[in-house]
């Protein structure tokens, strides 16, 4: 893969004698400067189709980043590059303090694959808005490199003692290992003036790229990605730029998941700063904080950004650059789109640039007498009003100016919505009341990884099905389970009094696979049983996954049974340690030609109510449906009107669909818990709707003949339930 994160050198300047060192991105400025850094650009390219492209982002607080021009291209590739195609930009500020250089890949994955790729691209800027633009092909320029087939992830770095411009990357002859070289740019950054030489290998023999030097107390530190033996982020240091490194032998990234693209950047409040990488497994970008450059300490939650970025840079910039780059990028749906207010649901911002209307989704009990969406003004922008708002009358209006363009009034409506719950993406909910303290619990898929690559589960309590509280993970594949490390789907629970005590079976899919961990708390954490409880298809069936476990307690015999299976129903009675299936009670239960996966089974007046989703949870009319039955292990009778949920379109709700259920305890109420598209974006999404999913909960509720009302979903959720 490629993805370097870059990011900064360190600069240094002569200012009335003294040496100064420079802001993590490899920036400089004089110490009297009068223009401190206020703000932070963040340059990166997309891992979308097209998506090899350099694209900006702002923040205020170098934590929460808003992308600039639509999250679209500021350059264009076809005129910048070789191929087509740019990645792994890296952005540096000149030790003049005004002028601007960036690098990047020459690649395009898209039209030539993984290579061979011979070049990069080098940029110059005086404004951040022009550049002018070189490619350099090593193994052209430079005859002993002609069996050169990598040229990744340049970065610049200022060099004092020769007063120039050291460009470094990663580079690999023919299947050797990747190493990191560096050559020194002419005069005008249109080229290298030096031959390539090796800067650092790996002391093991294995592959590193990827390479971010930052200077801090008279060190330069060389973050690096290892290959080969080793997978992670690892750091070098000496005390001189071009030699000498000497290797710090542990990895720095703090997750399990296969990282790149390392990314330093100093703060421009305090010591400390931002090592940052991309997970690219997964999809996600992880952000740690360090004061030292030796521990690091992740700070996701604190992170926001609207935009999926690869492999880049964070610059700090002055509020007079960041002007420039709000006159030139920046629109008012960004602006408003910056709402950072806690209370409201990020991912569920609805604004109609045409009809100038913004739509803000807040959470339970939000105060709307008084409420600031609190606007993310980047310098450049006026919003008025700036202060708190009664939007209890409806609608009020905000005007937003940017440099020296046209005013726009916008309507703003916030409202609040119990659909989906809560912020984030996440999928395949399982609830439970746990008789143990009188609460409910959510164990959903952890959502947003593309491909469905989550490997860690997560739950939420709640006193009344409105109110949830993050409880953290309480299972981790990575540390904490044996048999597999990927993919960690659509999990259910069962609470069970034994011997006095309550205990918590929860069964898993993993690595298309079904485990079960076990645990005293409905909070956990789990313990893992240590092998997987099914992990081949049953006798007769040809095809499909182990995947989506359902358990259910018979209420009136007692006996637990697990159903689960994609592509096919199975189901099989438990044995009384919960952990094993009773033998040869297992039977293929499919209701329907259509069925796909997520069974639950319900009791309620003497019949078994067997749901399931039919079409792939990509598609937009993913949808529950479900059959009855004497008995828990069927067979399955399907009525002609057999639709449990499915999408509103007209109320831009789409992917409803693999659902559990909820009884109040002692009461014929009931509540169906689903996931859908993240709202409003996701039926534009494509395929990825189907991994950027979020869960909401709607009544449930029966006809007189026992048949099931067909549910219409809603963002208004349900109203707090009370279970005594």
């Amino acid at each position: 893969m490629v993805n370097r994160f870059t990011v900064k050198s360190f600069v240094i300047i002569l200012s009335i004698g003294l040496f100064s060192a420079l802001f993590g991105n490899a920036q400089s400025k004089k110490t009297n400067s009068k223009q401190p850094y206020s703000a932070y650009l963040f340059t990166y390219f997309t891992g979308d189709k097209a998506g090899e492209a350099i694209r900006f982002a702002l923040s205020n607080d170098g934590y929460n980043f808003r992308a600039l021009n639509h999250n679209k291209p500021v350059l264009s590739s076809a005129n910048i590059s070789a191929t087509g195609g740019v990645r792994d930009p890296h952005i540096l500020r000149g030790a003049d303090g005004k002028t601007f250089y960036m690098v990047a890949t020459d690649m395009n994955t898209d039209k030539f694959g993984w290579g061979p790729d011979s070049a990069m691209v080098l940029l110059k800027s005086t404004d951040l808005i022009h550049w002018q633009s070189h490619v350099v092909n090593v193994p052209q320029k430079f005859k002993e490199f002609a069996g050169v087939n990598r040229v990744w992830a340049p970065q610049t770095i200022y060099d004092p003692k020769v007063d120039k411009y050291m460009i470094y990357w990663s580079m690999r002859f023919g299947n050797d290992a990747d190493k990191i070289y560096y050559s020194y740019a002419n005069k005008d950054f249109t080229g290298l003036a030096t031959a390539p030489k090796q800067l650092f290998y790996k002391p093991d023999g294995g592959a590193c790229i990827d390479g971010d030097i930052i200077y801090k107390d008279g060190k330069y530190h060389l973050f690096f990605k290892t290959e080969g033996s080793g997978q992670g982020i690892k750091i070098a240091v000496s005390d001189k730029l071009t030699e000498g490194y000497v290797l710090i032998d542990k990895y720095v990234q703090q997750t399990k998941s296969p990282v790149e693209g390392a990314g330093v950047f100093k703060l421009n409040q305090g010591p400390d700063y931002i090592l940052m990488y991309d997970r690219y497994t997964e999809g996600k970008y992880q952000f740690t904080r360090s004061s030292d450059l030796e521990n690091f300490k992740t700070i996701d939650d604190a992170v926001t950004m609207d935009f999926h970025p690869r492999h880049g840079t964070v610059m700090p910039i002055t509020a007079k650059e960041a002007a420039a780059l709000t006159r030139q990028w920046a629109n008012v749906g960004d602006v408003l789109r910056s709402a950072s207010n806690n209370k409201i649901k990020k991912n569920n911002i609805v604004i109609d640039t045409v009809a100038r209307k913004l739509q803000l989704m807040v959470g339970p009990g939000t105060d709307l007498k008084k409420f600031d969406p609190l606007f993310n003004i980047f310098a450049g922008v006026k919003i008025w009003p700036v202060n708190a708002q009664d939007f209890t009358k409806g609608t009020v209006k905000y005007t937003v100016t940017i440099g020296n363009k046209k005013p726009q009034v916008y309507e703003v409506a916030v409202i609040e919505t119990h659909n989906p719950i809560g912020n984030g993406y996440y999928a395949d909910p399982e609830v439970l009341y746990a008789e143990k303290d009188g609460k409910f619990y959510l164990y959903p898929t952890s959502d947003g990884f593309e491909g469905w690559s989550g490997t860690y589960f997560k739950v939420f309590s709640s006193p009344d099905l409105v109110n949830w509280k993050d409880e953290g993970k309480i299972l981790d594949l990575q540390t904490d389970v044996t048999w597999t490390k990927k993919n960690a789907w659509a999990p259910c629970i069962i609470e069970k009094k034994i011997n006095g005590s309550y205990k918590y079976f929860y069964y898993f899919a993993a690595g298309q696979k079904i485990g079960v961990a076990t645990s005293d708390s409905p909070k956990g954490p789990f313990v893992d049983l240590g092998k997987p409880l099914i992990d081949s298809l049953p006798a007769g069936v040809k095809g499909g996954q182990q995947i989506d476990a359902d358990v259910f307690n018979d209420p009136k015999t007692g006996k637990n049974y697990l159903y689960w299976g994609n592509g096919y129903m199975a189901g099989a009675e438990l044995n009384d340690d919960m952990v094993s299936l009773k033998h040869n009670t297992t039977k293929i239960l499919t209701p329907h030609k259509n069925y796909n996966e997520g069974t639950y089974v319900i009791y309620r007046k003497g019949i078994y109510y067997f749901m399931w989703s039919e079409n792939d949870t990509r598609s937009p009319d993913y949808t529950v449906h479900y059959g009855t039955s004497d008995s828990p292990l069927g067979p399955i009778k399907v009525p002609q009107n057999n639709i449990v949920i499915t999408k509103n379109p007209a109320a831009g709700i789409y992917g409803t669909g693999h659902n559990s259920v909820i009884q109040i305890p002692g009461k014929d109420e009931w509540y169906i818990v689903y996931h859908r598209f993240t709202y409003p974006k996701g039926i534009t999404m494509g395929d990825a709707a189907g991994y950027n999913r979020e869960v909401c909960i709607d009544r449930l509720t029966f006809n007189s003949d026992g048949s099931i009302h067909q549910v219409i979903p809603t963002h208004k959720g349900i109203d707090a339930v009370k279970v005594k």
